[in-house]
């Protein structure tokens, strides 16, 4: 296939008899995943890429159609890097990082989210989700430890004291599978979360939002431009966003009264555009509709994102309204915390136990997205007039004052969930101020190789858990970190030296003294992250005791259970 001209809305994936379906005994997996989706899809990357064999299910056989997710943060980024796409997506998306926000027509302010200085990428990127899911499938099919199965839908699900037996549906019939684990990626109409009885709990919005691909010729920077009470939309909102190849993604609410089929035609959306244009002074650009979809949202999730051997993870787990761009981000981060934990159970390398803070952490991160968002859609759509007086006199006074910008909400943008409370981090002994908090997702960095070549930190704390070490004579805690996590677990060490000095153990360089910066870190300095790269301990003075300690916490492992120091 050549991907530069591929067409992901209208590509069709080839369905294939599996070796398995012809059985006398149903053939056991270690993982299977349901659902080829972006959540799905990178969940499988990352376990395969860990060396666990995955079996990938989709009741389908094409990608996504028009935009849907289309805003994809500096952390997602970041998980795709880690997975081998994440440049494609980035050379593909379009990047912005102002907003402005209007109110009658006048603009009331804009805001810059550009990432702090000394991040390899930008704070969000615009891509739809076709491409996203094209990049993630291309690189699946690289990865010989994915089985993708097409046109194989889950239809039956019983659970055992030590497997899940699966029934699926193909267009040779059905046939059964055994997995160890299954993973639930598949939407927010999940299948598997019907059959094993669950659902998910909440709040659904009244109100309704028309969402327009139009592709047009527009003079027009890659800004977030959101309006509140315009004269061409009057009493309602407005939010426009500029993609690849043209497409210009157009939010209108409707209220909860529009009939959602009617909305939908393109002798409503048309005018609907054309004054959006005019208001702008761009009445001559030129467009075409290319997809249009009506959509009601809602704040739900599933009371526990673990089901006996079934892990929820993204909308099957979990929902949020639009705003702020929390589902497929945080369905990414849902994946990326299973899937390292998934890794290590299905290698004996950790307790069934380790799955259990899966749940806790990311139902943990579902609450914090769902207040933001629910946050957000009371503010967008008011359902009270007191509601309405309060908002917008906010906007009002927005014009002139700065700490009435605090309390306008259009939709506070997705960041990382700090896990600050997870029972696998090792609280601070020594202290660590003014830098990231236990539990963070580690800040990136510029560094440098001693031959004087540039990168960034985060390339290099990814493969399993990972020991940051600061100081250039860092031979000692090298041996002394190896020697601690002998017989639990592989640990990768990365020393970073001070800036101005000469690397002459130290692998690289604190180019700028963000490293130190950012991490609280001074000479013998070790933090250490999980695969996840979250940090879950730290120390100026570690101890080998302490380390060992550490690292059996992260996994759930009862320090009983490892061997003693030498």
């Amino acid at each position: 296939m050549n991907a530069s001209s591929t067409d992901y809305q209208q590509l069709r994936f080839d369905y294939a008899r599996h070796a398995d379906q012809g059985a006398a005994e149903p053939a056991r997996h270690p993982v299977v995943v349901v659902g080829a989706g972006p959540v799905g899809l990178a969940l499988a990357i990352d376990l395969a890429q860990q060396g666990v064999p995955v079996v990938l299910l989709d009741n389908d056989c094409t990608l996504s159609t028009g935009s849907r997710a289309i805003c994809f943060a500096k952390r997602t980024l970041e998980v795709f890097d880690r997975l081998g796409c994440g440049e494609r997506m980035v050379a593909k998306g379009v990047s912005w990082s102002v907003g402005k926000v209007f109110f009658q027509g006048e603009l009331v302010y804009r805001f810059d989210l550009q990432a702090q200085r000394g991040h390899a990428r930008p704070a969000f990127i615009n891509l739809q989700q076709y491409y996203v899911e094209g990049y993630l499938a291309e690189r699946a099919c690289e990865l010989p430890l994915i089985d993708i199965r097409w046109k194989n839908k889950v239809v039956g699900i019983e659970q055992n004291a030590d497997h899940a037996l699966l029934t699926i549906d193909t267009p040779d019939g059905p046939y059964a599978l055994r997995a160890d684990h299954v993973a639930a990626c598949d939407g927010s109409r999940s299948t598997v979360r019907q059959l094993i009885g669950q659902e998910t709990q909440g709040r659904v919005f009244r109100d309704r939002f028309l969402i327009a691909d139009v592709k047009m010729k527009l003079d027009h920077p890659a800004e977030r431009w959101f309006w509140f009470d315009p004269a061409f939309h009057p009493n309602q909102s407005v939010l426009l966003h500029k993609q690849p190849d043209g497409v210009w993604r157009i939010d209108f609410q409707l209220g909860w009264d529009a009939d959602p089929e009617e909305e939908k035609k393109p002798h409503r959306i048309i005018p609907r555009v054309k004054a959006l244009l005019a208001s702008s002074d761009m009445r001559n650009a030129e467009f075409e509709l290319a997809w249009a979809s009506v959509y009601t949202f809602a704040c739900l999730r599933m009371p526990r994102f673990r089901v006996g051997r079934v892990l929820f993870a993204g909308d099957a787990a979990h929902g949020v309204s639009p705003f702020g761009a929390r589902g497929a981000n945080s369905g990414v981060q849902d994946a990326e915390n299973l899937a390292w934990k998934l890794a290590h159970v299905a290698q004996g390398t950790a307790p069934d136990a380790l799955l259990d803070t899966y749940a806790d952490e990311r139902e943990f991160a579902a609450d914090e997205n769902i207040r933001h968002s629910s946050r957000a859609t009371d503010f967008i759509t008011p359902k009270s007039e007191i509601s309405l007086l309060f908002r917008n006199a906010v906007l009002s006074l927005a014009r002139h004052h700065p700490f009435a910008r605090m309390l306008v909400n259009s939709g506070r943008l997705s960041v990382p969930a700090v896990l600050h409370a997870s029972a696998l981090n090792t609280p601070d002994a020594d202290g660590f101020t003014g830098c990231v908090p236990l539990g963070s997702v580690a800040p990136d960095a510029p560094v440098q190789h001693p031959d004087g070549s540039s990168d960034w930190l985060l390339h290099h704390l990814s493969g399993g858990f990972t020991a940051l070490v600061y100081g250039d004579a860092a031979g000692h805690l090298e041996t002394m970190l190896r020697q601690a996590a002998a017989g639990t677990v592989a640990i990768k060490i990365v020393s970073v030296a001070p800036p101005g000095t000469t690397c002459t153990q130290a692998q690289l360089l604190d180019l700028e003294g963000m490293v130190a910066e950012r991490y609280g870190m001074q000479p013998g300095s070790v933090v250490l992250m999980r695969p996840d790269q979250h940090v879950c301990a730290r120390w100026h003075a570690p101890r080998p005791e302490a380390v060992r300690a550490a690292l059996c916490r992260a996994l759930a492992l009862a320090p009983a259970t490892t061997p003693e120091l030498a």
